[in-house]
C-alpha cells in the first residue's frame, strides 16, 4: 500500500532536515510543468516512467507529485511493484500544495 503525505507535511519536512532524504519526482505533463512546478524536482511524465525508472533513487524516499495526486497515486503503486520501497504519493498534488503551502503557484 501506498503511503501518503500532505502538502503541509511535506513542506514543513523540506523545511527541516529531512529534506536531503526526498527525491520529488514530477509525473506530470510538460504543459503543466510550464504553468507551475517545485524546485529540485525530477520531471518524468507519467507515461515515461517505465523506461526512465533508473533515474530514480533507490536511496531516498520518493515523493510522486501530479495535478490532484491520482496519476502519482498510480506511478507510485507501479514503482512499489517494481522494486522500489520508498515511495509516497503527495495527496492532493499540485493543486492542494497551491492552495495550502504556497498561495502564489497557479491553480489550474
Amino acid at each position: 500500500m501506498v503511503q501518503s503525505i500532505t502538502a503541509m507535511q511535506l513542506s514543513e519536512q523540506l523545511a527541516g532536515d529531512q529534506g536531503a532524504d526526498y527525491q520529488l519526482v514530477d509525473v506530470r505533463d510538460g504543459w503543466e510543468l510550464d504553468i507551475c512546478k517545485l524546485p529540485e524536482v525530477v520531471t518524468i511524465p507519467m507515461q515515461q516512467i517505465p523506461a526512465r525508472m533508473k533515474e530514480l533513487s533507490t536511496e531516498k524516499q520518493l515523493i510522486c507529485i501530479c495535478h490532484h495526486g491520482a496519476r502519482s497515486l498510480q506511478v507510485a503503486e507501479f514503482l512499489l511493484q517494481n522494486g522500489f520501497d520508498k515511495v509516497t504519493n503527495l495527496d492532493g498534488g499540485m493543486d492542494s500544495w497551491a492552495r495550502t503551502v504556497d498561495q502564489s503557484i497557479a491553480l489550474y
